[in-house]
């Protein structure tokens, strides 16, 4: 039997929210029966980097593990010009600790390294210096790579939605192999005839 929080998934919205990094990721969940949640530091509206408002669904401090099936960390401009955005990376920590999935894109990934989430998991980022200038002690663990899964933990770096979904897709078991090699192929590399395979043909 499926629980609701199998089929939950929660995006941590905030001001300067890189709204284009998940785009793929949400708007294909939403198609095969997932539903998102917005995550607010409050309930209170923020802006994304492209000047949409958005309103919250829950704050942060509502937020439970449990009652998820993965929470999804974007880039923003925040997590590199202080600590307002820390609650999201220890929210992430208490996810991974529970066994619920973390994926993370662009500046999400240096609030993790600073959190100490990537100092023993293989991951990416926009370039090794960006997460280096943290002071994390992982960077042994860097891979030069679009996107990364490690155990429950995905990270990728900000030119890289369509891997970054292909990863939470895997990760979920959204599609078979076959249909996320071509669902890739498709929206990564504009191959047409990957369509055909989506639809079943």
């Amino acid at each position: 039997m499926t629980s609701s929080s199998d089929r939950t998934v929660h995006l941590a919205v905030y001001d300067t929210f890189a709204d284009w990094e998940t785009g793929h990721t949400t708007a294909h969940l939403t198609q095969n029966g997932y539903t998102v949640r917005t995550v607010g530091l409050s309930r209170e509206p923020v802006t994304t980097m492209g000047g949409l408002r958005v309103h919250p669904d829950l704050s942060l401090d509502e937020l439970r593990a449990r009652d998820s099936a993965l929470l999804i960390l974007t880039g923003a401009a925040e997590w590199d010009t202080g600590d307002a955005l820390a609650p999201f990376a220890r929210a992430a920590r208490g996810f991974l600790d529970a066994g619920v999935p973390v994926a993370a894109i662009c500046g999400a990934t240096a609030g993790l390294a600073r959190e100490g989430l990537l100092d023993g998991r293989a991951h990416t980022s926009a370039v090794s210096f960006y997460l280096a200038a943290t002071g994390y002690a992982g960077g042994a663990r860097y891979v030069d790579a679009d996107a990364v899964t490690d155990g429950g933990l995905i990270t990728a770096g900000p030119t890289e939605p369509v891997a970054f979904a292909r990863e939470v897709f895997a990760l979920l078991g959204v599609y078979n192999a076959k249909k996320l090699d071509a669902w890739y192929r498709l929206f990564h590399d504009s191959d047409a005839s990957a369509y055909e395979v989506l639809q079943g043909a």
